[in-house]
């Protein structure tokens, strides 16, 4: 088939990118005919806290990689549908992340249909962790466009089939991280060969810090739990500085927490999984995350919250620790037993790096049926986690 992959590329940065590229050669790879077409400029400054762009690609770059999009260029939208209805592509998947680019995919899904050109919606959030007045109705008058959607666990499914008639498919968010398929594998086979090393007394937050992801909760249960065990947090802060500092300082956390600030490029996140005992996923909901993966790609083990889909790759008491989301006093529960005799150990026993190949299998499968129009797997044969 003939496929056009719409999402962010590089030079844009961090997971995004790297999953619509990703997709786009294991696609090829499967004997499709495939082009990514991606923004010269995906957003204004003022709507993205973070750093935008980087030099050095993360992953390999897609030769057939266009950038004609470009959100202050309301024509681009309208040519790049009907340049894709021109070409004759079979379908368009059009990487979906936030209502904020509705109108521009609206108008790309408009054009592309013209030409029979299908349009497919690969969501990575149905409806935003942090909703506005607007996100519901904005997504709602794109779902109700596509002619299928792809998403990450059957929570997401659900809350698509309140807007949208259409077939929907279930498929495990893939590794699509390049320190999870390179350097990140030696040094998680080195770190999981000696699971007996004695702890580190030392945890890392990973990420993107928003309100969503819980990281307050994590200050106060790490204040609860024990005066021994101190915290790094790796990753641009985009909202609740101010507030988080302060909590910092209310809870004399101040020579136990480390923010480590600003986007962490993949050479240098091996050095930071490295130095800590555990990963710590506090989110309060969530849909899918590549952290756990990585974690365990690392050798080593994963606190998380039962929000969403976030836990689906943690087995209790065999490579993590879960706790219930926005409970302070059981992710502090959570991290007592981290270092409980024996415990750390045992987990660092249980982890094992995830083999990405079946996992990219099962989503690629999935866009095909959803670009071909066959009737979606039913859930109890689908991917829902990785176990």
């Amino acid at each position: 088939m003939k496929i056009a992959i719409v999402g962010p590329a590089h030079p844009y940065k961090g997971g995004p990118a790297q999953h619509a590229t990703s997709l786009a050669h294991r696609l090829s790879a499967a004997g499709h005919d495939i082009m990514l077409q991606s923004w010269s400029a995906q957003y204004p400054k003022r709507l993205y806290p973070g750093q935008l762009t980087i030099d050095k690609p993360e992953v390999a770059l897609f030769p057939d990689t266009e950038r004609s999009l470009a959100w202050y260029r309301p024509d681009s939208w309208w040519t790049t549908g009907r340049r894709l209805a021109r070409r004759r592509f079979d379908a368009a998947v059009i990487f979906i992340y936030t209502p904020i680019q509705v109108p521009a995919y609206l108008t790309l899904a408009v054009a592309a249909r013209l030409g029979k050109c299908k349009v497919i919606a690969l969501c990575n959030n149905v409806l935003p962790h942090e909703r506005q007045r607007l996100d519901r109705l904005l997504m709602r008058s794109l779902l109700r466009r596509m002619d299928a959607l792809v998403v990450h666990s059957a929570e997401q499914a659900a809350l698509a089939a309140t807007l949208t008639s259409a077939p929907v498919e279930i498929a495990a968010l893939p590794p699509h991280l390049p320190h999870a398929e390179s350097a990140g594998h030696a040094a998680g086979q080195a770190a999981a060969a000696d699971p007996g090393s004695a702890p580190r007394n030392h945890l890392l937050f990973f990420g993107i810090v928003r309100h969503y992801k819980g990281l307050d909760v994590l200050f106060r249960a790490l204040a609860d739990a024990t005066s021994g065990v101190s915290l790094t947090v790796a990753g641009e802060i985009w909202e609740d500085k101010d507030e988080l500092l302060k909590l910092i300082a209310d809870l004399g956390l101040q020579d136990r927490v480390t923010l480590s600030e600003g986007y962490v490029p993949a050479e240098d996140v091996p050095a930071a999984f490295a130095a800590a005992d555990a990963l710590v996923l506090p989110y309060r909901s969530g849909t899918a995350s590549q952290n756990a993966l990585i974690a365990f790609q690392f050798g080593i083990p994963v606190i998380a919250t039962r929000a969403g889909a976030i836990a689906d790759a943690v087995e209790e008491g065999v490579n993590g620790i879960l706790c219930a989301p926005d409970d302070v006093g059981d992710l502090a529960r959570a991290i007592r037993q981290l270092y409980e005799p024996g415990t750390l150990a045992r987990l660092r026993h249980g982890v094992r790096p995830v083999d990405p190949g079946p996992l990219w299998s099962d989503y690629v499968a999935a866009v095909e049926r959803a670009v071909s129009g066959r009737p979606p797997m039913s859930p109890d044969h689908q991917r829902h986690g990785v176990k």
